[in-house]
């Protein structure tokens, strides 16, 4: 199967760009009011909290194992969002840490997709 067949990126920058956008379609295009109130532990209306933050993050994980094409990864990202936010809940940290430290797990994936940067 020809490269160009396996990813859809030539490069880090390119699948950065593109989990960057997926990160941006999951945080505010895919999640409701609704679910960005009631994740948090204490919040829950309709649902228990635990309910809204796994769907958020497995949202997440679906992503990264789309975009990558790596499942592994995408249970990573779905661990990961799941801590960064649950800390955001607990106002350990502003929105603006909140989303550097979701695009850091991004470089990370990047880190470990060797592929990636192959030529």
């Amino acid at each position: 199967m020809a490269r160009s067949q396996q990813m859809p990126f030539s490069n880090g920058f390119e699948l950065m760009a593109l989990l960057t956008m997926g990160h941006f379609l999951g945080d505010f295009g895919l999640q409701s009011d609704r679910m960005a109130r009631e994740k948090c532990p204490g919040c829950s209306s309709t649902l228990p909290w635990q309910w809204w933050l796994t769907s958020h993050a497995a949202i997440h994980g679906f992503l990264v194992a789309w975009i990558t094409g790596i499942p592994a990864l995408g249970l990573a990202e779905w661990g990961a969002h799941t801590l960064i936010d649950i800390g955001k809940c607990q106002n350990r940290y502003s929105l603006g840490i909140d989303q550097a430290l979701h695009l850091l797990c991004k470089l990370a994936w990047i880190a470990l997709m060797p592929q990636a940067f192959a030529a």
